[in-house]
């Protein structure tokens, strides 16, 4: 048991942290969100000589208001202030990426993913406080989180051992370990994916992870008051979400069909074609997680095509960068994590993966021309 807790601890240093940082804050005052007169010209539509990508579609640059609505009273701090921000236009995966897609990038390439490769003592104790013991070996063995069902309530969900699992075998084409396959499930986006993985896939594909401000935008799909990237009516997320419906771990009802992930295209699109927006599976962008970011962001004004953080920062987690990640997943539940809406943002350490995160890509104009 002390093991067990242990790996998950080195190995998730991941999402869960604050996935219950749902504040008991709705009652604190958030700032007007009235929008500025673009003060930068962005490009909105698509040149007309470049066509788009199979399995793309065309996101129309503009000005937005990026993080929480004061609507939301779900919001979490580090969703606040909100922050004026202009995006050019750009290409984007209409769906997350699937085990059919990046099957073929590993047949083409026989890249080998973080959770396949063979765990390095050494490195893996830098990330770690002085002085922690090294699990036996018979435990370091290559792996990633799977998720578990409890069998009773769980009175503390800051506790995310309760539920996760170190899985040794457990990898994008074993998705629940060894014994699994993603046999019939090629339309399943691909999980147990590292952010080494999804940068070397993007490379192969001539493409880039979005930006935290772009994959936002893109989640809003124009609405500019939307909390949801279908609107702001929580009664319809078991019609537009893959989410946890039920008392969580313990009971899933199942009311949007599926238990564990979805195959994309299962739910309908936001207003810019965009499948999945929300739940199913989180993703990464390319952005640094830093918790001071969005106060940072709110007192240099207004910016086109913010890149995110210089540096990372998370207090709770301070010897490993994150990265940002969007979208929530089939995991998210009102009492545990709201993260299906729009400016839900957590953290992810760039060497762990699990059994819920995955990936889409963009491109830019530029990237397109010079393919």
């Amino acid at each position: 048991m002390i093991y067990s807790r242990l790996i998950i601890f080195i190995f998730s240093s991941v999402i869960l942290f604050s996935c219950k940082e749902k504040e008991e804050n709705s009652k604190l005052a958030v700032e007007k969100e009235t929008s500025k007169e673009k003060s930068f010209k962005v490009l909105t539509e698509k040149p007309s000589e470049i066509e788009t990508p199979e399995g793309m579609v065309w996101i129309p640059g503009g000005t937005f208001m990026q993080g929480a609505r004061a609507t939301d009273g779900m919001a979490m701090n580090h969703e606040k202030p909100v922050h004026q921000v202009a995006v050019d236009g750009f290409f984007m995966d209409i769906t997350e990426v699937t085990n059919k897609e990046f099957k073929k990038f590993v047949a083409e390439t026989g890249y080998k993913t973080v959770a396949e490769r063979e765990i390095k003592w050494e490195e893996m104790k830098k990330q770690l406080p002085p002085g922690t013991a090294k699990p036996h070996d018979s435990i370091l063995q290559p792996g990633s989180l799977t998720f578990k069902k409890t069998k009773s309530s769980v009175p503390n969900l800051y506790d995310y051992s309760q539920w996760w699992n170190w899985t040794i075998g457990a990898s994008w084409k074993n998705p629940e370990g060894p014994g699994s396959t993603i046999k019939g499930k090629e339309d399943y986006p691909v999980v147990h994916i590292a952010y080494e993985d999804a940068k070397a896939y993007c490379d192969w594909a001539g493409r880039r992870l979005p930006t935290e401000a772009e994959w936002e935008y893109a989640a809003r799909g124009g609405q500019e008051d939307a909390i949801f990237a279908w609107g702001n009516d929580h009664e319809k997320l078991s019609e537009m979400a893959n989410s946890w419906e039920g008392e969580f771990p313990t009971n899933n009802t199942k009311a949007d069909g599926f238990e564990n992930k979805a195959p994309v295209k299962t739910y309908p699109a936001n207003p810019y074609g965009l499948h999945e927006m929300a739940g199913n599976v989180w993703e990464f962008t390319q952005d640094w997680y830093n918790v001071d970011y969005y106060k940072e962001r709110k007192q240099e004004g207004e910016i086109k095509n913010p890149q995110g953080a210089q540096k990372a920062f998370n207090p709770n987690n301070p010897r490993t960068p994150e990265k940002v990640i969007k979208g929530g997943s089939y995991l998210c539940n009102d009492s545990y994590c709201a993260s299906y809406r729009i400016s839900a943002r957590m953290a992810n350490s760039m060497d762990s993966a699990q059994e819920h995160l995955g990936f889409r890509t963009v491109a830019s104009v530029d990237m397109i021309e010079n393919n």
